[in-house]
């Protein structure tokens, strides 16, 4: 009895669908409940009703949230991944290059040298001091 002949590609492809439709249905549904966590501008009563809304309701709630919160799911969404690149390139910053001590040695080594002048070195040593 060959289970091929007992599930049809179509319904295979229908299965695929749901599944794929129920996914994305939980991906919404935790990037709503991660939303209204980190928010800032409302407060443990705000966040209790929306939850409570979205526990209830769920497909209503998670569309009324998307609905009227769209933009500032967008705009906290920006603000955390500008402040992500912004530690990240800090986090570089320091341990790459090894910070403004490394920077000003170098310029020293090559003012020493005499590659630079006495200006250039004052104006490496201001960049890298700020």
């Amino acid at each position: 009895m060959p289970l091929a002949a007992d599930y049809p590609f179509l319904d295979v492809l229908w299965t695929l669908l749901i599944f794929f439709c129920f996914v994305i249905w939980f991906m919404l549904l935790f990037r709503v409940f991660a939303d209204i966590f980190r928010r800032h501008d409302i407060h443990g009563g705000g966040k209790t009703l929306w939850i409570l809304f979205v526990i209830l309701l769920p497909f209503l709630g998670v569309f009324v949230y998307l609905i009227a919160e769209s933009k500032g799911m967008a705009e906290r969404s920006m603000k955390d991944a500008q402040a992500a690149q912004q530690q990240f390139d800090d986090y570089v910053k320091t341990t790459a290059g090894g910070g403004a001590a490394a920077e000003i040695e170098k310029a020293k080594g090559l003012l020493d040298s005499g590659a630079i002048s006495q200006a250039e070195f004052d104006s490496i040593k201001a960049k890298a001091l700020a």
